[in-house]
């Protein structure tokens, strides 16, 4: 299934978290990530470059120059409460398959603007944002990305 990246959230310890969903974004896949990674998936969300490239950046002008073109990223399992990911890229008519962690492989996703994809058994994970939100804070959540999408224009 392919999600969208529905914001950056923090967690009672002040943890990022990122927040996937579905297309009709009734559920969400929580995960938590570092506050490095946070930072360099906002950035790439809001379209600001940074000062200097990041190691994203970095990644993605090497495919780039290379000839190498990222064509997907999928979130494939959580085990032990590490999530795994990998990426999808192709080169001179040859598909690779990358192990990467959901951050780095969000991160790059947002960059190329490739799909961002969640395994079936991650899908039936989801939660219902019902569930992990009150109404006050959904209705500021959906205020924020409206902000944030009239920002971009």
């Amino acid at each position: 299934m392919i999600v969208k990246v529905k914001g950056i959230a923090y967690d009672i310890s002040g943890s990022p978290i990122i927040l996937l969903t579905d297309p009709a974004e009734q559920k969400v896949l929580p995960i938590w990530i570092g506050l490095l990674e946070a930072h360099s998936i906002a950035l790439a969300m809001e379209g600001t470059p940074p000062p200097r490239p990041m190691t994203h950046d970095i990644t993605l002008t090497i495919c780039q120059t290379l000839g190498a073109k990222l064509t997907g990223v999928e979130i494939t399992q959580v085990k032990d409460n590490t999530y795994f990911a990998e990426l999808y890229l192709s080169s001179n008519g040859n598909d690779y398959l990358i192990d990467i962690r959901p951050s780095d492989a969000i991160a790059l996703a947002v960059r190329a603007g490739i799909p961002i994809r969640i395994s079936e058994s991650l899908r039936e994970q989801m939660l219902e944002i019902k569930q992990i939100l009150d109404e006050e804070t959904q209705q500021e959540m959906e205020r924020l990305m409206e902000e944030y999408k009239k920002s971009l224009h």
